[in-house]
């Protein structure tokens, strides 16, 4: 295990983060104030997020401790997975790489949605 945090932010918690939801606004400022902590933002869900309230992709990309994971050849193949496309590329992007050895935890606001799956989840809710 590594002491570095990584979260995956997916599409509803980019909503929840564009809504001023006080957990999401935490995670974006430890994400650019202390070292070792790391926000994603996977671009399907991006898309998503700025589909159900425009604007936000571009808010989320220009933040400075926000990496925007694109949609590789790896990640495509893994879309198949999930109903949304937004779903699917944030589940590939919390499992576990070179970088992220320990795999990513999901912020969501939609627990419910991540319980049949493989993950480990932060609610946004609570």
């Amino acid at each position: 295990m590594t002491d570095a945090v990584h979260i995956v932010l997916d599409e509803t918690a980019m909503e929840a983060a564009g809504q001023g939801n006080v957990l999401a606004s935490r995670l974006i400022h430890r994400a650019h104030a202390e070292p070792g902590w790391f926000l994603y933002a996977p671009a399907c869900a991006l898309v998503e997020a700025d589909r159900a309230r425009p604007g936000t992709a571009e808010h989320l990309a220009a933040l400075p401790g926000i990496t925007v994971l694109d949609l590789d050849l790896a990640a495509a193949l893994a879309l198949a997975r999930q109903d949304t496309w937004a779903a699917a590329h944030s589940q590939y992007a919390a499992q576990p790489t070179p970088d992220r050895p320990d795999g990513a935890i999901i912020a969501t606001t939609a627990p419910k949605r991540w319980k049949v799956e493989p993950v480990r989840v932060l609610d946004l809710n609570t």
